[in-house]
């Protein structure tokens, strides 16, 4: 946490994270444009985001692709935040957004999520593929699958309606997983052709590093909108219940 409040101490740091949630997947190029940035100085501040965990880079050929992770911020809130509170806060923030008018263009329409967790790979697969585990910090779904390539997979609610399905695409035990999204809750987002779910699981000492990568959204995508908000709490939710043995609580209110 102290990582985390150092790096957003500095002003251009926190223009650079700005940056990155309107256009993510910026290469260190893209970055370094402007009169005022050096690609050396946007080196040393990536650097430095990247430590806290603010910023996931992720390698295409020669160049990597710079992406905010919320969820460092989504932990600071709720260790100060109650849910209450957040939901009042939302809603104030997503008022100062529509005042504001501010858009810019995507320039990829990928969404990575990064987050460390103190658990072992296997520990960590189990969380996500293990329906007993789902249930209790995936807004109640349970994960139905063989995990087989090409075999089905959906996320069941309760009352044994289906939330999310789709198809393996990749599994790879216990450190990759790519599946299929299509959307069942929402009747507008249940339109839209499916996108692409990657977990990437990775021993790092004592803690395991999960990297989601959702992406292959269609044009104006509802799902995209939501699973934007939707996976923060979601992994944050993982964590603590493989840390502590106890789910952060009810997230209904967080869609993903």
């Amino acid at each position: 946490m102290d990582a985390v409040f150092k790096a957003l101490a500095d002003p251009t740091r926190r223009g650079m994270l700005d940056r990155l949630r309107l256009e993510p997947g910026l290469t260190l190029k893209a970055l370094s444009d402007g009169p005022d940035m050096t690609r050396f100085g946007v080196m040393k501040h990536l650097e430095v985001l990247e430590a806290a965990g603010l910023v996931t880079a992720v390698r295409r050929g020669r160049e990597k692709h710079h992406y905010l992770n919320p969820i460092p911020l989504e932990e600071i809130a709720g260790r100060w935040i109650t849910q209450f509170a957040r939901q009042k806060a939302q809603i104030l923030l997503g008022l100062k957004d529509a005042l504001e008018q501010e858009t810019a263009p995507m320039s990829d329409d990928a969404l990575v999520f990064q987050i460390v967790i103190r658990a072992t790979p296997e520990e960590v697969w189990q969380g996500i593929t293990d329906p007993a585990f789902t249930k209790q910090y995936f807004h109640a779904t349970r994960i139905r699958s063989d995990f087989a390539s090409g075999s089905p997979v959906a996320f069941e609610n309760p009352d044994g309606s289906t939330a999310v399905d789709g198809k393996v695409l990749e599994c790879e035990a216990p450190h990759r997983l790519v599946i299929s999204w299509k959307v069942r809750y929402n009747p507008e987002a249940a339109k839209e052709t499916p996108s692409r779910v990657a977990f990437e699981i990775s021993a790092h000492g004592p803690f395991t590093r999960l990297t989601v990568t959702h992406d292959a959204f269609p044009a104006a995508s509802v799902v995209r909108d939501s699973v934007q908000e939707g996976w923060p709490f979601i992994l944050s939710n993982l964590k603590t219940l493989l840390e502590t043995g106890e789910p952060m609580g009810d997230l209904s209110d967080a869609a993903a």
